[in-house]
């Protein structure tokens, strides 16, 4: 059911809210997608009651069926369903401009110097204690989202395949299917012909939708221009799935090899600092833009990048709560929620494998997973603290 409107007042109180909680969290919210999706559940569900654990599922499973930043999605899903429109525009901006002023700033020190100082230990500090949030909120989530024997054994063996090298949304929509398919076979076909076939075809036009935009994504060399920095930067946003790894894969294609606009150690260095930085990754295109061309071109890549997410979430968000109104459609999101915690699971156990490789990253991990469960510590204060562990790490 969709929710009465707002008065004035109420929106207003609203708007405040987000702007609030997401100009904090886009300074303070390191540690990737998998972490921020983990930070925003502790705070609007667990902490505000803003959304309920079933609504945030909803949402999860959405942006994760959509290209671009997922986490940046779900800021602007949560705005929408706080305060419409406005409160999708405030929460997005709120959340992305204090990350990207950030990366405008490393992008200034960086070609001042040549490099950024201590960005490793930034790393190494954050990295356990990210473990120990999405361990928390996946533990959470999951109890809602794994209703059945049924959903389990489909997320485990989501899980398992993605592991193995499978993409991401394949995994989605395999486990979304089938999910469908069981509705459809219990409860007869026939029944839900009309509401099956619409919900194909519109996957079906997404998809097709995305592989027209990406065509003539990579072309010969190009002369530098603002108009095209904007344009790339709006295509990958329009069509990019996957982590920052994908993201590196699409701008190496294009702006290193093909138009030459920027090195390869830029482009590392580049992805380097969106992770090591509070916010969204795709604040890469912010850092590139910078390099590329001051203050503008980094403007222009971040509008670039990130337009098509509130594009994206102006469409799909009103269709969230019908999904919920049909039993295939609701079957389908239920799998897609539960694989894209699956998913989450494969993240952590990635990070665990990569930052969890002495004494010191475990005790951390371990502390925070206590001061999380135990004394209900918010998130942000512990992603602070590993900052500032790992900074004085690395100058011991």
């Amino acid at each position: 059911m969709a929710e009465p409107p707002i008065d004035a007042t109420a929106l207003r109180t609203r708007l405040w809210e987000l702007i609030a909680l997401f100009v904090r969290l886009g300074f303070t919210a390191f540690g990737g997608p998998a972490a921020h999706i983990a930070i925003f559940e502790d705070e609007v569900v667990r902490r505000r009651g803003w959304l309920t654990r079933e609504q945030f599922l909803d949402l999860l499973g959405v942006t994760n069926l959509i290209p671009g930043p997922n986490s940046t999605e779900m800021v602007i899903h949560i705005g929408y369903r706080r305060a419409g429109i406005l409160g999708m525009i405030a929460a997005g901006v709120c959340f992305i401009l204090p990350a990207s002023l950030i990366v405008a700033v490393c992008a200034w020190i960086y070609l001042r110097y040549g490099s950024l100082p201590q960005a490793e230990g930034v790393l190494y500090g954050v990295k356990p204690v990210v473990i120990a949030i999405i361990a928390q909120a996946l533990w959470g989530l999951g109890k809602t989202a794994v209703k059945t024997r049924t959903l389990g054994a489909l997320a485990a063996i989501g899980a398992v395949i993605v592991w193995l090298g499978a993409g991401e949304v394949s995994v989605l929509v395999l486990i979304g299917a089938i999910m469908t398919i069981l509705c459809a076979i219990s409860e007869g076909p026939r029944r839900h012909v009309k509401e099956i076939a619409i919900l194909v075809a519109g996957v079906l036009a997404a998809f097709a939708v995305m592989v027209f935009v990406s065509i003539g994504a990579v072309s010969d060399a190009r002369p530098f221009s603002l108009t095209a920095l904007f344009l790339f930067f709006l295509k990958v946003g329009s069509v990019l799935y996957g982590s920052g790894y994908v993201l590196l894969a699409f701008i190496e294609s294009s702006l290193v090899n093909q138009w030459e606009w920027i090195t390869r150690a830029q482009l590392l260095d580049a992805v380097a600092i969106g992770q090591v930085t509070p916010g969204p990754l795709f604040t890469t295109a912010t850092f590139i833009g910078f390099l590329l061309a001051g203050i503008p071109g980094a403007a222009v890549a971040t509008a670039g990048i990130f337009l098509p997410s509130f594009i994206f979430v102006a469409i799909s968000g009103p269709i969230i709560p019908r999904l919920r109104n049909s039993a295939p459609a609701g079957a389908f999101l239920d799998g897609v929620n539960a694989a894209s915690l699956a998913l989450m699971a494969v993240v952590t156990l990635q990070l665990g494998a990569d930052s969890l490789r002495d004494p010191l990253s475990i005790l951390l991990a371990l502390a925070s997973a206590v001061l999380l469960l135990r004394f209900k510590l918010n998130s942000i204060w512990l992603i602070l603290g590993g900052v500032i562990i790992g900074l004085i790490s690395t100058m011991l």
